[in-house]
């Protein structure tokens, strides 16, 4: 059976798009190391830089929306009781609902680098009935920088994108920090402004 690598290295965007969508809906996909495989082939020249940004970053989008229909359609309840057909695991779930009451729409951006927990946000977001506005706002932002994230990582790094440091681990993961801080802080800005009672 052909790997994600092999999918990759044979069609491309395409399957950037399609590993993605499947993985960010819950099947067992490798995100991280496909995307950061996928910045390597960019470094090697195999791939062009914007267009697999775009894939990956749209494969996230109609994953993560997949999840949000399910969820604002079937409910967190329905969910549970198909979970092992998703391969959802209940303390995941359960995690992943604890995190959306503390932190709320913010999930849906911090949540991509946790795995177990990404491929949840959007089913909780909507089975509790998040308008889509909020959901897609946040949602998508947040699959902006977690796909970028690790397509910059692959291509920074180059021929050591199977072994990157700790030390660029460190870096990316601040810079990361940073982007999601400047985006929450900009998203409270731009919903002040819209709201300004």
């Amino acid at each position: 059976m052909e790997t994600g690598f092999d999918w990759i290295s044979r069609y491309g965007d395409a399957a950037i798009f399609l590993l993605l969508m499947l993985g960010i809906f819950g099947l067992p996909v490798p995100d991280e190391t496909l995307l950061t495989f996928a910045g390597y082939l960019c470094f090697k020249g195999k791939l062009l830089l914007g267009p697999t940004l775009a894939a990956a970053f749209l494969g996230s989008v109609c994953g993560i929306t997949l999840s949000y229909g399910l969820g604002r359609l079937l409910g967190l309840h329905a969910v549970r009781r198909l979970g092992p057909m998703l391969h959802l695991r209940p303390e995941h779930l359960a995690a992943t609902q604890r995190w959306f009451e503390h932190w709320g729409k913010y999930v849906l951006i911090i949540g991509y680098f946790v795995p177990g927990v990404r491929h949840l946000t959007g089913i909780v977001a909507g089975a509790s009935k998040l308008s889509p506005v909020v959901f897609a706002r946040f949602a998508y932002s947040g699959a902006l920088v977690w796909s970028s994230s690790f397509i910059t990582l692959g291509y920074v790094v180059g021929e050591e994108w199977k072994h990157p440091s700790q030390q660029l681990q460190l870096v990316m993961l601040i810079g990361a920090t940073m982007v999601l801080l400047g985006l929450a802080v900009a998203s409270l800005v731009i919903g002040r402004r819209a709201n300004p009672d």
